[in-house]
């Protein structure tokens, strides 16, 4: 039987997010850093919920949109497990879903006081860390 990976997630009471999307960019966040590998096991939901203290519906909701995404799937009777990567967009879908993201990035940070390249060197710096996990 597969040993459960424990996650490592806190849920900010002061963050715009709601909890169920701080706890998916979190499990989102480990899985591209490697900290979650294919085949990892994650808690059920319950204790998920316990851990966190939160409805085991939110952890549900939670589990279900990483799903979706083709991040997680379910064994039935013995858990939910990280999938393989896999390409699930076509190119234009991935071409629109990275406009999207950048127009949403740029927003966030326009306002802070770092020149573009600076801007630029942290997201390359990021991007590399995933890349040579």
């Amino acid at each position: 039987m597969k040993k459960t990976t424990a996650l490592a997630i806190s849920i900010t009471t002061g963050d715009a997010r709601p909890v169920f999307r701080q706890i998916v960019d979190q499990i989102r966040e480990q899985i591209g850093k490697g900290n979650l590998p294919p085949d990892s096991k994650l808690p059920s939901v319950r204790a998920l919920a316990m851990q966190l203290g939160i409805n085991p519906n939110t952890v549900s909701r939670s589990y279900s949109e990483l799903t979706a995404q083709g991040l997680l799937g379910a064994r039935r009777g013995l858990g939910v497990f990280v999938l393989e990567p896999q390409q699930q967009l076509s190119d234009d879908a991935q071409q629109q879903k990275l406009e999207e993201a950048t127009k949403g990035f740029v927003n966030e940070v326009m306002y802070l006081d770092f020149n573009p390249q600076q801007i630029a060197d942290h997201v390359l710096a990021e991007l590399n860390k995933i890349k040579n996990r």
